[in-house]
C-alpha cells in the first residue's frame, strides 16, 4: 500500500520542473482557527487540480501525453540510417515533415494534452493576489483592519502546501443612516419604505447590503414612475474615522445631470406618465399594405395591411395603459404576456418624451409586435428500440395554427403512429412489422381563462393565465391487450408570483381506455400464466383435461382452470395457499382488463428557486392533488342502469367508473459544489386511496418502481411491491416512496460522469390487496425499501443531455433475509439505463 501511495505520488508530479512545485492544497486559518469554506477557496487564483474522488483524472491524462511529440518523431527518424531517406522516397519532404504533427503521431498526445490538465504549479505571484483578495474579502464584510499574510510548505516529490492565515479583527457595525436626496419626490419616496432598507443599524457593515441597497432602491423608484433614473445616481458615503468600530453611512442622491447639446445642466428627477400607448404590427397575407388605423380604450393600433387581430387581444397583453404611471415592472409583464401568446415574436417596447406636454413630465409608449408565421408543419421521424418491441419506426405530422379565431388563439393539431417488429411470444402474427401504434391529438390555447364567469379578481391578468383544451385518441395493435384510449382535458395554468411559482389546475381530466384484446390476457402477463401453470402441475390427480401433450396447463384452459378452483369443481383438493394464489391472480386480472373511466381533475403547484439553466444551486417543490369520480357518482344515481346496484358496481353507460383521491409531493435540491461539482437529490411522495366505487387504483394512474428515472437498479415496472421481489410482468402500487441522490461532476470537456444511489420502493395501502408481503405495514415496512447505487456518463450537447447510467442491485427487499446486501452487485445482474437529460 505504502509503495503504490509512493508511485502514485510520483506520477502525479512527472511534468513539475526540478525548480518548481505542485500545489497540493490550500489551508486557511481564520484567527488562529482553520477554516474549509468554499467561499475562501473562491478567492484563490490558483486552486489544485480537480479531482475525482481523490483522483486527479485530468492531471494523468496530460502527464501520459508525449511533451513533444514531433520532436519525438524526428528522433525516430533519424535513429536509423536510412530511414529518412526511405520516408522520402515514398512521401515528398514536405509530407514527411508534416506526418509529425498528424493525428497518427501526434494525435492522441495533443488530445491528451487539450483534455486533460497540466500541473498546477505554486505560483508567487498569484499567491500574493490571492492574499490580496482575502483581505479584500474580509474588507466588504466590514473587517477594516483585516491582516493577511502567506508561506509556502514544501513537501516530498515536488509538491506545496500554501497556507493563508488571517486576523480579521473587530467588524465595523452600522452606526447612523443618513438620506441626503436633494429630489423632493424622491426623498418622499424613500422615507415612506425606509424600514424596508436593507442597511439596518445595529448591523455588520457588509458591501453587498449597499449593493443590494442601491438595487432596492432603484427598483422603487423606476416602478414608480423615475424613468430615467439609474442605479449609478446612487453613492455612499461611509464614515469609520474615530467612531469606535462604527460606521456611519450618508446615503447620497443628487439631482438629475442632462446633457443638452454641447452643455450639462442638473435638475430634479421626474416621475412620468404614459401619455400614449401605440401597438405596431402588420399583416403579412394582406394584400393591400395601407396602414389600418384602430383606437380602442386608451391604446392606438397601427397595423400594415388589414389588422388581423381583435383589439382586444392585443390591448389585453398591455400593462403599460394610456394615463398610468411609468413602472419596469409593467414593462417586463407586457413582455412576458406577449412571448407567452406564442403569436408573436419577441416584442419591441421603447419609450420617447411626450413633445406635446408642456411639463415634460408624460412618455409615449411604442410597442412593435412581429406576427410569427400563421401555419407551422413539424415532420418527426425516429427510429426505437424498448423492451416491446425489438426495432421500430415512428413519426408524426403537425400542424400548428396560430391566431386561429383572431384573438391571439393557437390550435395544434397532430397525428403520430409507430410500427414496430417485435419476437415476444405474446403475439401471434409473425411478420416483420407486427406491431402497430397510431393516434391523433388536437390541443386549443387560450390566452386567458375561458370560464363563464369573470375571473380576474381571483387570478389577475398580470398572473399571465391561459388555458388548454385538448382531446386525443389512439389505439394499439399487439401491444399489450391492443388498447384503444380517449383523452380529454379542460386545463387553466397560470404564474402566482412572477417567475418562480406556477399554478395548473385540470378542471377536466377525462380518460376512456378500452382493452380490445382482453382474451390475450396470459398470454401477455406470461408471470400469472407461469404460477396458474404450476400450480395446476403440483395436483397430478387433476381431470386431464386440464393437460397439452406435454403436460402443461394450455392457454385456452386456464379460464376453465380458474373457475373450477374458485367454485370447487376440479374433483381434488386444493391447498389455501394455492387457493388463494388462484383468487388473488383471477382479481388482478379482472382489474387489468377491465375498461376504465377516470373523470378526474387535479391541481399542481410548483415552486422553485432556479433563476436560468446556469444556476446549480436551487430547489424545486412541487405538489399535486387530485380527485376522480365524484362526479360521475353524482350522475350515475340518476341513470337506469344503476337502479337496484349496490354502491362499489355502479356504471356509466356499462363501464365501471374510477373514484380515487390522491397526492403528491415532490422535493429536488441542488448544491453548486464548485469546479463542475453539482450534488443534487430527490425526494419522493404519493399515495392514491380508492373509495366508493373502485377497490382499486387504474393501472395508469398507479405507481411503479425502477427505470432511468427511479430507482436504476432495477427496470421499470420490476421493483416491489414491498418485498415481494416483483413477481408480476408489471408490478404497481398506490403508495410509493422514493429518495434519490446522485454527485456529478466534469471529467473533461463535455463529458460529465456521475454517482447515485436511489432509494424506494412501492406498497398497496387501503386497496383490495391483502397479501401482507406487498402491503404497508407502518413503519416497519420501511425495511422494505430498497438501495440501488451505480455510475454513469452524461454527453452534454447544450441542447440536450444523453445520459448512461449502470444501476446495481445493492439491497434487495425481495430476497430472504439475511441474504438481501449485495447478493447481486455484479455487472450480470446490473440494469443499464439510457436516458435523455438529467433524471432530477
Amino acid at each position: 500500500m505504502v509503495s503504490a501511495l509512493v508511485l502514485y505520488s510520483c506520477s502525479l508530479t512527472e511534468r513539475v520542473p526540478e525548480d518548481k512545485h505542485l500545489l497540493e492544497k490550500n489551508e486557511f486559518s481564520v484567527n488562529g482557527e482553520p477554516k474549509n469554506d468554499d467561499e475562501l477557496k473562491a478567492q484563490m487564483y490558483q486552486l489544485p487540480n480537480t479531482n475525482i474522488l481523490g483522483y486527479n483524472l485530468r492531471l494523468h491524462m496530460y502527464n501520459l501525453a508525449k511533451p513533444n511529440a514531433d520532436s519525438s518523431y524526428l528522433a525516430w527518424l533519424d535513429r536509423k540510417p536510412g530511414r529518412h531517406e526511405f520516408m522520402r522516397s515514398l512521401l515528398s519532404e514536405k509530407q514527411v515533415m508534416r506526418l509529425g504533427n498528424s493525428f497518427v503521431v501526434a494525435g492522441f498526445s495533443n488530445f491528451l494534452k487539450k483534455t486533460g490538465e497540466p500541473p498546477v504549479l505554486v505560483d508567487v505571484a498569484r499567491v500574493k493576489k490571492s492574499r490580496n483578495r482575502l483581505y479584500a474579502y474580509y474588507y466588504k464584510q466590514g473587517f477594516f483592519r483585516t491582516k493577511a499574510t502567506w508561506k509556502i510548505d514544501t513537501l516530498a516529490d515536488k509538491r506545496a502546501i500554501v497556507t493563508y492565515n488571517i486576523e480579521t479583527g473587530k467588524p465595523y457595525i452600522v452606526d447612523s443612516i443618513k438620506p441626503l436626496i436633494e429630489t423632493p419626490v424622491l426623498d418622499t419616496l424613500y422615507r415612506s419604505t425606509k424600514n424596508l432598507s436593507v442597511i439596518k443599524k445595529g448591523k455588520q457593515y457588509n458591501e453587498a447590503d449597499f449593493t443590494a441597497e442601491r438595487e432596492r432602491i432603484t427598483t422603487l423608484f423606476r416602478n414608480r414612475g423615475a424613468y430615467t433614473f439609474q442605479q449609478n445616481n446612487i453613492n455612499y458615503t461611509v464614515d469609520t474615522v474615530n467612531t469606535g468600530y462604527k460606521a456611519n453611512v450618508d446615503i447620497v442622491i443628487d439631482n438629475e445631470s442632462v446633457r443638452q447639446g454641447d452643455s450639462t445642466f442638473v435638475r430634479p428627477f421626474k416621475l412620468y406618465k404614459i401619455s400614449k400607448v401605440n401597438i405596431y404590427t402588420k399583416n403579412p397575407s394582406a394584400e393591400d399594405q395601407t396602414v389600418d388605423t384602430v383606437s380602442y380604450n386608451g391604446f392606438n393600433i397601427y397595423s400594415t395591411g388589414k389588422l388581423n387581430y381583435r383589439p382586444k387581444a392585443l390591448t389585453d397583453a398591455m400593462f403599460i395603459t394610456p394615463g398610468s404611471n411609468y413602472a419596469d415592472y409593467k414593462r417586463v409583464l407586457t413582455s412576458r404576456y406577449i412571448n407567452n401568446l406564442r403569436v408573436f415574436g419577441y416584442p419591441g417596447i421603447n419609450f420617447v418624451v411626450d413633445t406635446t406636454d408642456a411639463t415634460g413630465g408624460s412618455l409615449i409608449s411604442n410597442i412593435t409586435l412581429n406576427p410569427r408565421k400563421k401555419f407551422r408543419f413539424n415532420v418527426t421521424a425516429d427510429f426505437n428500440h424498448s423492451n416491446i418491441q425489438d426495432f421500430g419506426v415512428q413519426g408524426s405530422l403537425g400542424l400548428t395554427i396560430r391566431n386561429i379565431f383572431r384573438g391571439a388563439e393557437t390550435l395544434e393539431i397532430s397525428t403520430r403512429g409507430n410500427i414496430g417488429s417485435s419476437r415476444d411470444l405474446a403475439i401471434q402474427d409473425h411478420a416483420f412489422f407486427n406491431i402497430l401504434e397510431y393516434g391523433a391529438d388536437a390541443k386549443f390555447t387560450f390566452p386567458r381563462i375561458w370560464f363563464p364567469f369573470n375571473t380576474e379578481k381571483i387570478i389577475a391578468k398580470e398572473m399571465i393565465p391561459s388555458t388548454i383544451m385538448s382531446f386525443g385518441i389512439g389505439r394499439q395493435k399487439n401491444i399489450g391487450l391492443d388498447k384503444e384510449n380517449f383523452t380529454g382535458v379542460l386545463s387553466y395554468n397560470w404564474t402566482p408570483k412572477r417567475n418562480r411559482h406556477t399554478a395548473k389546475l385540470d378542471l377536466f381530466n377525462i380518460q376512456y381506455i378500452r382493452n380490445v384484446n382482453a382474451g390475450a390476457y396470459f398470454r401477455v402477463y406470461k408471470s400469472s400464466y407461469d404460477r396458474l401453470n404450476e400450480i395446476a402441475k403440483s395436483y397430478p390427480d387433476l381431470p386431464l383435461g386440464y393437460y397439452d401433450e406435454t403436460g402443461n396447463l394450455p392457454v385456452y384452459a386456464v379460464f376453465p382452470f380458474i373457475d373450477d378452483v374458485l367454485e370447487n369443481r376440479t374433483g381434488v383438493a386444493i391447498s389455501e395457499a394455492d387457493f388463494e394464489d388462484v383468487r388473488r391472480l383471477e382479481e388482478r386480472r379482472e382489474r387489468l382488463v377491465e375498461n376504465n373511466l377516470i373523470f378526474a381533475s387535479n391541481f399542481t403547484y410548483t415552486t422553485t428557486t432556479r433563476t436560468d439553466l446556469n444556476d446549480n444551486s436551487f430547489f424545486v417543490f412541487k405538489t399535486k392533488v387530485e380527485s376522480a369520480g365524484n362526479t360521475l357518482s353524482l350522475l350515475s344515481g340518476l341513470l337506469d342502469e344503476n337502479k337496484g346496484v349496490p354502491t362499489g358496481q355502479k356504471t356509466i353507460f356499462d363501464v365501471n367508473y374510477a373514484q380515487y383521491i390522491k397526492g403528491e409531493l415532490d422535493f429536488i435540491k441542488h448544491w453548486d459544489l464548485r469546479r463542475g461539482k453539482v450534488l443534487a437529490m430527490r425526494a419522493f411522495f404519493g399515495l392514491a386511496v380508492p373509495y366508493g366505487n373502485a377497490s382499486s387504483i387504474p393501472f395508469t394512474r398507479s405507481y411503479f418502481g425502477g427505470g432511468s428515472n427511479d430507482n436504476r437498479g432495477w427496470q421499470s415496472y420490476s421493483l416491489g411491491p414491498g418485498r415481494s421481489g416483483g413477481r408480476n410482468d408489471f408490478n404497481e402500487a398506490n403508495l410509493k416512496i422514493a429518495y434519490s441522490a446522485e454527485l456529478r461532476f466534469n471529467l473533461f470537456g463535455k463529458l460529465n460522469g456521475a454517482i447515485f444511489g436511489d432509494v424506494g420502493n412501492i406498497w398497496n395501502v387501503f386497496d383490495q390487496e391483502t397479501d401482507p408481503d406487498k402491503t404497508f405495514n407502518g413503519f416497519k415496512s420501511l425495511q422494505d425499501l430498497a438501495l440501488g447505487t451505480g455510475m454513469g456518463f452524461r454527453y452534454d450537447f447544450n441542447f440536450f443531455v444523453v445520459r448512461l447510467d449502470v444501476g446495481f442491485k445493492t439491497y434487495n427487499p425481495g430476497r430472504p433475509e439475511g441474504e438481501r446486501w449485495f447478493k447481486e452487485y455484479n455487472f450480470s445482474n446490473s440494469v443499464l439505463n439510457v436516458g435523455i437529460n438529467y433524471p432530477f
